[in-house]
């Protein structure tokens, strides 16, 4: 019984790391969109602006979590930066139902989220 109950912790503290890292990223998206109607800015600064908030973003969700667990902090922030791509990445293939990137961009995103979480665990 005391074994269910600490993998039922486990998983709500991994979910409010995600949620967490998700907030994030909604609240600096809503910022970018605001930068970029102020300063029309091109392309190249949005998706400078992107990789930032996913680096931002599952930093906060590996600190969150590493504070939470205290003990190898950045393997459980790896695994929140990989989660937090796998969630986007199932998102964006769910609303444009096709893969229209090409794998050097997806490799270069799961590296950036993976290092964002791991980085967040390591200062937790």
């Amino acid at each position: 019984m005391k074994n269910m109950m600490e993998k039922g912790t486990q998983a709500i503290q991994i979910l409010k790391a995600l949620l967490a890292s998700y907030l994030v990223t909604g609240i600096l998206l809503f910022v970018l969109t605001l930068f970029l109607y102020k300063f029309e800015w091109d392309e190249q600064m949005v998706t400078a602006g992107i990789i930032v908030i996913y680096v931002l973003s599952t930093f906060v969700g590996g600190f969150i979590l590493g504070k939470l667990k205290r003990v190898r902090k950045f393997l459980w922030g790896l695994i929140i930066g990989v989660l937090y791509f796998v969630l986007l990445f199932l998102i964006s293939f769910g609303v444009y139902r096709s893969f229209d990137g090409n794998g050097t961009n997806v490799i270069t995103a799961l590296l950036l989220c993976a290092g964002g979480g791991m980085l967040g665990g390591m200062l937790a």
